[in-house]
């Protein structure tokens, strides 16, 4: 249309100064007038860049596409990809075919990264990602791992030891633990901080209190339900997601058990941006950390990598804030 050839308006759209500065203005005007935008796969056919960001989901991790946690992790991420001008692919794949998406994902050149979701003890997706050369960030941390990587975390150890001391403090002795899957890094991080509290303060830890798995609000119901019927029930509950928090609390309302009274909770609050722990006044005591701002930050550190492949290995750990909420209280006598 303009009697230019394929070369000048490639040129003249993506900055190269061997185009004038009229030339160019005439290409931008007419590729705004007639909405034409670049086609991004065939430019990562020439540049072998695809501007596109991967996250690959295991089947063993059933509900990590459906839970809030995730999707706030994910429009804190999208958020800094689209400004950077990069797109998102999800991959859900069976419980054993991780290693072969990432291969197949660096072979056809489907991605400029990706982000590892869920890291456990001596995860095995780190070294298949070393070994193909598939820049890569981990959301959390993969204890037993020795060949250095990119991560941002959370320091789940402090934030659980800060948590179940300040429930010490108030008197309570008999404390539950509801955690996730602790074979995930997090979860064990998290047990490990509520173990070193109890032991530091001359507590026994009570295993029959102690409970691991998916953090759904019927994970809290059945496990709550269950210690409140113990011939020693606790006093306090320390739960890994505030999602499972509303199940334990629904489990002390059929008891008619006031929680922050007869009963307290602390939790772990991701900032959820559907799920807002109150407002002005906490409904949960909470250690707090924006799962929303991780993605983002994360999704920054991606890019950087992507874009400087052989710079050190960046890694960040955040620190929770403890916020009191009305679901804590003195121990009843």
């Amino acid at each position: 249309m303009l009697g230019l050839s394929q070369t000048t308006v490639s040129r003249a759209l993506n900055g190269y100064p061997e185009v004038s500065e009229a030339t160019r203005a005439r290409v931008v005007a007419a590729a705004e007038t007639h909405n034409y935008r670049p086609n991004p796969r065939a430019q990562g056919l020439a540049t072998g860049h695809s501007r596109c960001i991967g996250h690959v989901i295991s089947a063993k991790h059933s509900v990590e596409t459906v839970n809030p946690i995730f999707g706030d992790f994910m429009a804190g991420a999208g958020e800094t990809y689209a400004r950077h001008g990069y797109e998102t692919m999800l991959t859900r794949v069976d419980a054993d075919g991780e290693a072969e998406a990432y291969r197949n994902l660096k072979a056809r050149g489907a991605v400029d990264g990706v982000v590892v979701h869920a890291p456990c003890m001596n995860d095995p997706r780190l070294p298949v990602l070393h070994e193909i050369g598939l820049p890569f960030v981990v959301h959390g941390r993969a204890s037993g791992t020795d060949t250095p990587y990119d991560w941002l975390d959370v320091n789940n150890r402090r934030a659980f030891q800060e948590a179940t001391r300040y429930l010490l403090d108030l008197g309570h002795s008999r404390i539950a633990l509801i955690n996730g899957h602790e074979d995930m890094d997090f979860a064990m991080r998290r047990r490990a901080g509520f173990e070193d509290a109890m032991r530091d303060a001359g507590v026994t830890i009570d295993p029959e209190l102690m409970v691991a798995g998916e953090m759904t609000e019927g994970h809290g119901f059945r496990n709550a339900q269950r210690m409140l019927a113990h011939h020693a029930p606790p006093t306090a509950f320390l739960i890994s997601s505030i999602i499972s928090a509303l199940g334990v609390r629904r489990a002390l309302d059929a008891r008619g058990l006031r929680v922050g009274q007869d009963v307290s909770i602390a939790t772990f609050d991701d900032c959820l941006s559907y799920l807002q722990n109150g407002a002005d006044t906490p409904v949960f005591t909470a250690a707090r950390s924006s799962v929303r701002a991780a993605g983002a930050a994360l999704a920054e550190m991606l890019i950087e990598r992507i874009q400087n492949p052989d710079g050190a290995p960046a890694t960040c750990l955040w620190e929770a804030e403890l916020v009191v909420g009305a679901s804590t209280g003195p121990c009843p006598d």
